[in-house]
């Protein structure tokens, strides 16, 4: 259960916008012709005036331009982005795994770890913020929206960006933009009324000081779910269990956490199952489409994948709610995946067929048994958990499973679990 990157230059075009729009306030004539105070005249003085108005009224007709005059963010530039470092060493994390399961060493020469090895600074509101905007709907409805919702801020966006043009936008509103803006003017971007709550909720944690750059940098991963599955839309608390899908994907995409286990996600529950299945029984064969093997059918396949499992997640988490009986602990369940582009761009392309080959090899050097399976787990249960009708509660592994099949990848799961998106789409 990642999030959208913002790069050093974004940053602080975020910033110079928010000083600039301040810097020449409109003068009282202006201010009257805007708000109808005044009936303009045709001399040129008064036409000068009506074409202010008429251009002012023709912006909040098709844009609804939030106002930009907001502060910016108090934190200084740089300090509001999280360094494009890593907080452990990548290397001993490979070879950690390596040692742990020898097959990792092929993905490693297969497919880079994106998120740990293409890195660049980020700005946690901006990735907070696309997160939630991205929650429950398609990819491409949550890039269109998102692009809307930058627009309000900016209006000197194209409406229709291409491609070239949608990758060279940098603009970002500030928070206390957001927290300060008109809700009914937010939802003009084709956000639902919650989604504004949301990310106004998220805006004002920022804006007050209650979340932090800083604040997220120094907490440990215990202490980074507590704070933001307080913010509405982020997380949140049914009677027994905590949903924590973007605080999961947040800490691997944007903080880059090491030791990470979306124990939610569907696409990893389903590559684990498949990844010990293959050691544990080479004879079981699962096939992998040619389409899905790389290319544009591929995004296409992953796209899709992403979008049916937010669907399926939505109908966990509901028969969850009322299921009080399925005590998990404190561990999050099945929740909402994000579906937005930015997301997407950094989960992992499927495997190609020839992936098997890497799937049937051992685990360990030669003489040297490979590790069994936890307690409880075994051959059959596995392959039952692929059929969709003996899934637990809709999910194919439980909290508990998932940790005791990864806990000999502690403390770098969050690398061990990139890959296994890859293998969620094996048909």
């Amino acid at each position: 259960m990642p999030v959208t990157r913002s790069s050093t230059k974004g940053s602080r075009h975020i910033v110079n916008h928010a000083a600039n729009v301040t810097s020449t306030p409109p003068d009282k004539k202006t201010l009257q012709v805007q708000e109808g105070l005044i009936t303009p005249s045709t001399t040129r003085k008064r036409k000068a005036d009506t074409t202010i108005a008429t251009n002012a009224k023709k912006t909040l007709k098709q844009d609804t331009a939030v106002p930009t005059n907001a502060p910016g963010i108090p934190e200084t530039e740089e300090a509001a982005l999280v360094p494009a470092v890593l907080t452990f060493d990548f290397e001993e994390a490979k070879n950690h795994l390596i040692r742990v399961d020898h097959r990792f060493e092929d993905l490693f020469k297969r497919m880079k770890c994106k998120p740990y090895e293409h890195l660049e600074q980020v700005h946690p509101f901006r990735a907070l913020v696309t997160s939630i905007l991205g929650q429950q709907i398609s990819w491409l409805a949550a890039r269109s929206i998102n692009h809307r919702f930058i627009r309000l801020f900016d209006p000197s966006l194209p409406e229709k960006p291409n491609e070239e043009q949608r990758r060279a936008i940098t603009s970002f509103p500030t928070p206390q933009q957001v927290a300060t803006a008109d809700a009914t003017t937010l939802r003009t971007a084709g956000l639902s009324a919650r989604k504004v709550e949301y990310i106004q909720d998220l805006a004002a944690r920022f804006s007050d000081g209650r979340l932090s750059t800083q604040k997220l940098l120094m907490a440990n991963d215990e202490e980074l779910a507590s704070m933001l599955i307080e913010v509405r839309g982020i997380g949140r608390r049914l009677s027994h269990i905590s949903i924590t899908a973007a605080v999961d994907m947040f800490a691997m995409f944007s903080l880059r956490r090491p030791d990470i286990l979306p124990v939610g996600d569907l696409g990893v529950q389903r590559g684990l199952v498949r990844w010990f299945l293959s050691l544990h029984s080479p004879a079981h064969s699962f096939s992998i489409s040619p389409e899905k093997g790389g290319g544009s059918a591929s995004k296409k396949g992953k796209k899709k994948a992403v979008v049916e499992d937010q669907k399926h997640q939505l109908q966990v988490v509901n028969e969850l709610e009322e299921d009080k009986s399925y005590d998990i602990g404190s561990s999050s369940v099945p929740p909402v995946a994000l579906a937005g582009s930015e997301n997407l761009a950094f989960l992992p392309p499927t495997f190609t067929p020839s992936i098997k080959k890497t799937l049937n090899k051992p685990a360990t050097s030669p003489g040297i048994e490979r590790p069994p399976l936890p307690s409880g787990i075994d051959v059959a249960l596995l392959k039952r958990r692929l059929e969709a009708k003996k899934k637990i509660k809709g999910a194919f592994l439980t909290p508990q499973e998932m940790a005791d099949l990864t806990e000999h990848w502690k403390p770098y799961r969050s690398l061990g679990v990139y890959y296994m998106w890859s293998l969620a789409d094996a048909e």
